[in-house]
């Protein structure tokens, strides 16, 4: 256990100074949130000079940017492997999608969408990083079309707010409650939806 801890501890120290503020104001941001975790913090945690900071980062604004865009990358890996590891036993990738939903829900460090949690927390719809949250809520919703088109030969642009709509409210109801079965519940749900689909062409 004492030479796993030391193998990460060399593995963070090996990062560049700018990933290594990254990882650390990611995951402080996440956890305890952009409002609450002030700039010592992040320089304190990462191991780096409050000059590194600025020169990578010039200010809190720029930093947390830069996190939303290392989140989505992160999360976006997490769910390209959760859907090709789920697909081989799902009959669509939209299907495999909520089963990684649910992976993603049973992991112990979640604490929700991070970038629903930004979007309320900078409470300004002005902020750069309030518009990079809308914009990956539409690419989001663009990887469900890809799904659908492929589940069904064609766009359904409401099939995909529907499905759009149970895993933000997924989301949340299992940041609240503190259990995965909202997930399952979603995915019920959009089988159903995918079924009436199915049926209606």
């Amino acid at each position: 256990m004492k030479a796993a801890k030391t193998t990460a501890k060399n593995q963070a120290k090996s990062a560049s100074p700018r990933q290594r503020l990254l990882e650390t104001a990611d995951r402080l941001f996440y956890q305890e949130g952009i409002r609450s975790v002030g700039i010592d913090k992040v320089i304190a945690e990462a191991g780096v000079a409050k000059m590194t900071l600025y020169t990578h980062f010039p200010s809190k604004d720029d930093l947390i940017l830069a996190v939303l865009q290392y989140r989505e990358a992160r999360v976006g890996e997490f769910f390209a492997a959760a859907i090709a590891r789920h697909a081989q036993n799902e009959s669509s990738k939209i299907m495999a999608f909520f089963a990684a939903l649910k992976d993603w829900m049973d992991t112990p460090d979640f604490r929700g969408c991070a970038f629903i949690n930004a979007t309320v927390e900078l409470a300004n719809a002005g902020h750069e990083g309030s518009e990079y949250c809308r914009n990956q809520k539409s690419r989001f919703k663009q990887m469900l079309a890809g799904f659908v088109q492929e589940a069904l030969g064609k766009s359904e642009p409401e099939l995909v707010n529907g499905l759009s709509l149970l895993v933000e409210g997924a989301i949340v109801t299992a940041q609240v409650e503190g259990t995965s079965r909202a997930a399952e519940s979603a995915r019920d749900m959009a089988s159903l939806l995918i079924e009436i689909y199915q049926k209606n062409p």
